[in-house]
């Protein structure tokens, strides 16, 4: 069970990589993460909703039932881990720690990563104690490695120009219309229309224009 811990989001981390429980509830029914978010703890509530066990993409590094390989490599755990677990969800960031890392910035590569995330994406929707917030980051980086690999296929200046594209804003106000449809996209694509969190990001964004 993960206690309250005056709000020090490092304690937090060295206590969920430790194997304290976010999903246990209090006297009053609340997780950790809703009683920091009540206290204001709001950088604990982003560490506890960002955490993702590593021996959890393990799993996926050895082969299962009848498959002779694993879905992932062993080299690419490491890498991939650590996207998952950054709380920096702006689009370029993630394809920053795409590029720079060489085992993972490869079609083939990037092809086995969004695969499994797409895995547990479905194992994080269908788990008796259901987590769409943790699906919804699943899909979204699945999305956008998905993007990746089309500059790596298509573009000669390949990350860097997708780099570009989500950076570069229109003229008559600088807005990044590239990213904002990449998101809208990637929204658009998750595949479980009946997530709570995805009818409410779709009546957030809805009336805003691009």
């Amino acid at each position: 069970i993960l206690p309250p811990n005056s709000g020090n989001k490092e304690i937090t981390w060295m206590m969920l990589e430790a194997g304290a429980e976010t999903d246990v509830v209090n006297s009053v029914g609340r997780t950790a993460a809703q009683m920091a978010a009540f206290v204001g703890q709001h950088d604990c509530v982003t560490v506890i909703n960002n955490f993702f066990p590593r021996e959890r993409l393990d799993y996926y590094t050895k082969p299962q039932g009848l498959d002779k390989e694993p879905k992932l490599p062993v080299k690419l755990a490491g890498p991939l881990h650590k996207i998952i677990t950054t709380t920096n969800m702006h689009p370029v960031k993630i394809v920053l720690l795409v590029k720079e890392n060489p085992l993972l910035a490869e079609v083939e590569a990037l092809q086995k990563c969004y695969r499994v995330l797409d895995l547990i994406c479905e194992k994080c929707m269908k788990q008796k104690d259901m987590n769409e917030v943790l699906a919804m980051k699943m899909h979204y980086i699945s999305c956008i490695f998905q993007k990746c690999i089309t500059f790596l296929k298509e573009r000669e200046d390949k990350l860097d120009g997708f780099i570009k594209s989500l950076l570069k804003g229109r003229e008559k106000d600088d807005f990044p219309v590239y990213q904002e449809k990449l998101i809208r996209e990637s929204i658009r694509k998750f595949p479980y229309c009946e997530a709570t969190l995805l009818q409410q990001l779709v009546r957030s964004i809805a009336p805003v224009e691009i």
